[in-house]
């Protein structure tokens, strides 16, 4: 994954043609429309070769600055509160925006009246935001390649989610297919539903977002991919976000806040039930995990930790960051949710991305369907009314006040929630902890005195030498797990 620059909202857009998004606009001023001739043209385009074409020169001196101070005209708005984002030198590329009504679609055709403020404007449009009602704030926009993001409960954006994700975390692989055209159809009672038509190197595909707001923004996806080539690893429902540091391991910081990161874990519920949970880091090497997931029930990237002190940000607000949690709707069958990180050094670079990648090949000439919901929320979705993992520390080994262990090191997890209501030290509970590419020296669970259903894990574990140790814990009551499970990376670092 390339490092995304969110100053100027993922620069990623690749390169594809203006003349052609225009001359479609003008041939397809007023036409009939539905999601089917969206799934008809992916699959022809499929059929030709890929055609990269030329940016926008004019879009290329328009810098963040200068994009700040362009804004487009409330009263020109199209399709009920969109808003279009004008070309810059982040976003090059323009796309093919259409609003849907009874059936048919109309193009928005390009004027530089629609945009008013300081400068020249680019012939074109980077991309779109639904407003709120009434506001001067968005709660959706599209904007550069296959990206997309939304407003959590609190109406603070965070993380995005991409259409599709191509050889992500392959060494000089991969690609960032790029929506080129869009339909934005109002729905009754509020919210769009937005078709886009994709167009890379290896895929084309239709996509349709039903989206709302609900506790936050949900959209019901819709996907339908034709491959053009092979991919290695072709990742669906991408999320990428960003982890610099928290209060466990500062790696590369060197800002007075005590924590910055738009998302902290990685949750999985399986197709079994279990939950599991993933704390985010910021790698000193690039990292890519795998976990099993055949028909995995949900997954995504959280923010668990909501507490303004933990961060002192009273401008980004990390605290108020949404969650994105992936539904699968149907069987997707067998395959493995990935997490792939890389090193940074500040906050303006998404380094973490995650997604579902199938087990079967991925051959030139196929059909792929896939239907999701998307859920942007800050009420954390993977938790349920178990034990959920509210810290996870990592400090030296061995008794406190005592002689360390050498060689070893002691991870320390808290659990509150629902599952420990009344529990006490007599009731028979018990961690669980399996350790891969290392050993358990000793463990205990117990509950914190003075905290409410809040009970303590703690683990000394010596890794084997040179190999990061794969950590697996949960606690118990007799055989019955109590909450969910901690997957959790340690080495001597």
């Amino acid at each position: 994954m390339l490092p995304i620059d969110r100053r100027s909202f993922m620069t990623a857009g690749g390169a594809l043609a203006l003349s052609p998004v225009l001359d479609r606009a003008a041939r397809a001023a007023d036409a009939p429309f539905s999601w089917e001739m969206v799934q008809q043209r992916a699959a022809a385009l499929a059929r030709r070769p890929y055609r990269p074409a030329e940016r926008v020169a004019a879009a290329e001196g328009v810098d963040f600055d200068a994009i700040g101070a362009i804004r487009f005209r409330a009263d020109r708005a199209p399709a009920g509160g969109i808003r279009l984002f004008p070309l810059g030198n982040g976003s090059t590329t323009p796309v093919a925006i259409n609003v849907v009504e009874n059936g048919r679609a109309r193009a928005v055709a390009f004027s530089p009246e629609l945009f008013e403020g300081k400068g020249p404007v680019a012939p074109g449009f980077a991309g779109f935001r639904a407003m709120e009602p009434g506001r001067e704030s968005d709660w959706l926009a599209y904007l550069g390649a296959s990206y997309f993001r939304a407003a959590g409960s609190q109406d603070q954006y965070g993380l995005s989610a991409r259409g599709i994700a191509i050889d992500t975390g392959v060494d000089g692989r991969e690609q960032f297919p790029r929506f080129t055209d869009f339909w934005i159809e109002p729905i009754a009672g509020g919210g769009h539903t937005i078709y886009a038509l994709l167009d890379g190197e290896s895929v084309t595909g239709a996509y349709r977002f039903v989206s709302r707001r609900e506790g936050g923004v949900v959209q019901d996806v819709s996907v339908v991919l034709h491959l053009r080539r092979d991919v290695a690893r072709l990742g669906i429902a991408p999320a990428t976000s960003m982890f610099w540091y928290d209060d466990r391991v500062q790696r590369g910081a060197s800002d007075w806040r005590p924590e910055i990161h738009d998302s902290d874990g990685l949750a999985l519920l399986t197709a079994a039930g279990e939950r599991l949970w993933r704390p985010l880091r910021n790698p000193a090497a690039p990292v890519t995990d795998s976990f099993a997931a055949q028909d995995v029930r949900g997954f995504g990237l959280i923010q668990r930790d909501r507490a303004f002190d933990h961060y002192q940000d009273d401008g980004a607000f990390y605290d108020r960051r949404p969650d994105l949690w992936v539904e699968p709707q149907g069987r997707w069958g067998a395959g493995n949710v990935m997490l792939y990180a890389f090193p940074t050094t500040g906050e303006t670079v998404d380094n973490v991305a995650a997604f579902w990648v199938p087990a079967a090949p991925v051959k030139a000439g196929q059909r792929l369907r896939y239907d999701y919901r998307l859920r942007w929320t800050s009420q954390d979705p993977s938790a349920d009314r178990g034990a959920r993992v509210v810290e996870a520390r990592v400090g030296s080994a061995g008794r406190p006040g005592g002689a360390v262990t050498a060689g070893a090191r002691k991870l320390v997890v808290d659990y509150q929630g629902d599952g420990l209501v009344g529990l006490t030290r007599d009731s028979g509970v018990t961690a669980d902890i399996v350790v891969a590419r290392g050993r358990l020296l000793t463990s205990a669970a117990y509950p914190v005195a003075g905290q409410r259903d809040r009970w303590r894990v703690t683990a000394d574990i010596a890794p084997e030498a040179g190999a990061t140790a794969d950590v697996r814990l949960f606690l118990k009551r007799g055989e019955a797990a109590l909450g969910e499970t901690l997957l959790f990376p340690l080495d001597l670092t």
